[in-house]
C-alpha cells in the first residue's frame, strides 16, 4: 500500500545501524523505520526540554 508521507534516505555507519538495530529488537519495534522514527521523536523532545 503506497504511502503519500514524504521519506528521504539516510546513510549510517555500521556501528550506528549496529544500535538502532539493538534499539528495535530490545523495544519490539516491528522495522527499522518505526525504530528510526522513534528514536528521532525521542531526540526532538530532548532538545525541547532542553531549550526550556
Amino acid at each position: 500500500m503506497p504511502t503519500k508521507k514524504p521519506r528521504y534516505t539516510v546513510i549510517v555507519d555500521e556501528e550506528l545501524l549496529k544500535e538502532i538495530d539493538d534499539f528495535r529488537f530490545e523495544n519490539r519495534y516491528p522495522s527499522r523505520s518505526a525504530a528510526t522514527l522513534a528514536l528521532i521523536r525521542l531526540g526532538m523532545k530532548a532538545l525541547k526540554i532542553e531549550q526550556e
